[in-house]
């Protein structure tokens, strides 16, 4: 049997395995993903193969905690792409503007950085008070993090050129403070903002949502996982909701 073959039939065991004992589901990623980022954990925890990462995921539950950071890390950053911030902004606000009140659920929120630019957007827009806001992520770590609404400062320039591209006239600096090299956003921004985990490989419909945006995680299914998820958005939004994703072409 080649290496390759081994290699493949270890990773499907670990998947296996992972759901077996933790529930999460990783076997319907994107493998070519996957596969890369057990070969770099495996590196950086000084093991050969799949075959020795095995069983201490079985055995160690904090472990696998850490190589569940690693499956699930994403990376992000306030007004990523303005260009739809722009879109939002000048196509979805004005339909959102006709609702009593609002829902938003951004999902795979990772670190938190898409739901603040978000909330940035909806108080500019004077739509913040009216809406409730829920960032989901199945990563603990990342979650903890969002909550917290801590940033580097040293990211500060590329997020305030970002906020700038989206059309906005105001400064970016209103809606944080510095703090030891670090930045913390508003605390208005983080008390609109309920950070929870949802698993969308299998979690079930998440309310009824006016604007659901999902535009870091979708990349890593593979096309039966994202016909199920974009299922699981479609019964979770009302009619005449907006979905926002991204999906590989």
């Amino acid at each position: 049997m080649q290496e390759k073959e081994i290699e493949e039939i270890e990773r499907t065991l670990l998947l296996e395995a992972i759901f077996l004992c933790y529930g999460y589901d990783f076997r319907n990623y994107s493998q070519a993903t996957i596969s890369r980022r057990i070969r770099q954990f495996i590196a950086k925890n000084g093991m050969g193969t799949i075959g020795e990462l095995l069983p201490r995921i079985i055995r160690e539950p904090l472990f696998f905690q850490s190589l569940l950071l690693d499956f699930s890390v994403t990376v992000t950053e306030m007004f990523r792409d303005p260009s739809f911030y722009r879109a939002l902004r000048e196509e979805v606000i004005p339909m959102l503007r006709t609702y009593p009140f609002i829902k938003v659920w951004l999902a795979g929120c990772a670190t938190g950085e898409e739901a603040y630019s978000v909330a940035v957007l909806l108080k500019e827009e004077g739509l913040l008070e009216k809406t409730t806001m829920f960032a989901t992520d199945i990563n603990d770590e990342s979650l903890a993090r969002a909550k917290k609404g801590i940033y580097p400062l040293k990211q500060v320039r590329e997020y305030t050129e970002n906020y700038q591209d989206t059309g906005s006239v105001y400064s970016f600096s209103r809606y944080y403070h510095a703090d030891q090299g670090h930045i913390v956003m508003d605390r208005e921004l983080k008390n609109k903002i309920t950070f929870a985990n949802h698993n969308l490989v299998s979690d079930q419909v998440f309310g009824e949502m006016h604007l659901i945006l999902c535009r870091n995680v979708m990349i890593y299914f593979d096309k039966k996982l994202q016909e199920r998820v974009v299922g699981l958005f479609d019964q979770s939004l009302i009619r005449g909701g907006f979905l926002c994703n991204f999906l590989p072409k």
